[in-house]
């Protein structure tokens, strides 16, 4: 599996399309995304240009080592970069893996296009890619994401304590959600019905 996931490809929705991340969009990042808004739950914070080039960096020597595949976001009203996720801990052998690595600009938050992109990777994941189990996690103290999470039917399965290291000292707890192969066909129902209420 990981050699299909590792495979570039382009997931196009109603209101987003996932390109393959590349250097090539670290401008367009980082002109949306130094918003500190957007990094308060993350371990490595971006403060600034070159943070944003270490930050592609790292994620494109992740998908090289075939353990990530990034995605830039893209807003499909205005054809312009709004955010990045990605696929990770990929585990071909117990057809896994996680979506995460989320971030959206605040003025695209709430507009629909997380929930496509959610749409778009899920589909994916479990229509071509032939997965069982998709993960998310997020810091235990994420209210919006873990709002997020349960929004798209995700089922939250517990919390691992002292996680994490973050960057500025200390450790977070993280907490687990999953969708599962049986559960898809309702949470994509559910997915596009939500879109469709937008008028996406």
């Amino acid at each position: 599996m990981r050699d299909i996931v590792n495979e570039p490809v382009v997931l196009e929705g109603r209101l987003c399309r996932l390109d393959p991340l590349s250097f090539a969009h670290v401008a367009a990042l980082t002109s949306v995304g130094l918003d500190q808004r957007i990094w308060t739950w993350n371990r490595r914070p971006v403060v600034d240009a070159a943070g944003m080039e270490r930050y592609v960096a790292d994620a494109l020597a992740a998908r090289d080592t075939g353990h990530q595949q990034p995605f830039v976001i893209i807003s499909k009203t205005d054809n312009v970069v709004v955010g990045s996720t990605r696929y990770g801990n990929i585990d071909g052998d117990n057809r896994r893996l996680e979506i995460g690595w989320t971030w959206i600009a605040p003025a695209w938050q709430r507009t629909g296009i997380n929930r496509d992109s959610k749409l778009l990777l899920l589909t994916h994941a479990f229509e071509v890619l032939g997965c069982v189990r998709v993960e998310f996690k997020t810091d235990v103290r994420n209210a919006q994401s873990r709002n997020a999470l349960l929004g798209i039917g995700a089922v939250e399965e517990g919390i691992l304590r002292k996680h994490i290291r973050i960057e500025a000292g200390g450790y977070r707890d993280t907490i687990y959600y999953s969708i599962l192969d049986d559960e898809w066909p309702g949470v994509k129902q559910d997915l596009e019905k939500g879109l469709l209420r937008r008028g996406a």
